[in-house]
């Protein structure tokens, strides 16, 4: 069924759930270092702890072997990403590269022009995410 002949989406929202063993970091990387705005927060007890983040619009992007291995060589000289990377739509991706460096992540690859018009880097994220912060050129 195509999405134009479906009246009402089947499913309202996407939630990517991610186990951090340093909870604490990766609340204060994700919500102070990027900025993502806290939806909600609760606490299960025995030291049970969930952050919900509104990050904007969600798609799911399923990529076969050899576009990723093309992205990877565009956006990371060939650096193997991980199986699930996440990636944030950012308005400057060389200033929120170099704040989340600063803030505690790893980089894997400076941003760089690709061939879809979008300025790309790659870094290694607390919670053991390795994400990818792209700023669309061509005014997305």
């Amino acid at each position: 069924m195509t999405a134009e002949k479906r009246a009402t989406p089947a499913v309202r929202q996407l939630r990517l759930v991610v186990e951090a063993e340093d909870y604490e970091t990766a609340v204060a990387f994700y919500r102070d270092v990027l900025g993502l705005t806290e939806e909600a927060a609760f606490d299960g007890g025995d030291g049970a702890k969930v952050t919900i983040f509104d990050v904007g619009r969600a798609t799911l992007e399923l990529s076969n072997p050899a576009q990723v291995r093309m992205i990877d060589t565009v956006e990371a000289d060939g650096t193997r990403s991980a199986r699930m990377r996440v990636a944030f739509e950012v308005d400057n991706a060389t200033a929120a590269t170099e704040n989340l460096v600063s803030g505690g992540a790893t980089l894997i690859a400076p941003p760089r022009e690709t061939p879809w018009r979008s300025l790309n880097s790659r870094l290694s994220a607390p919670a053991g995410l390795q994400i990818t912060l792209f700023q669309e050129l061509d005014g997305g």
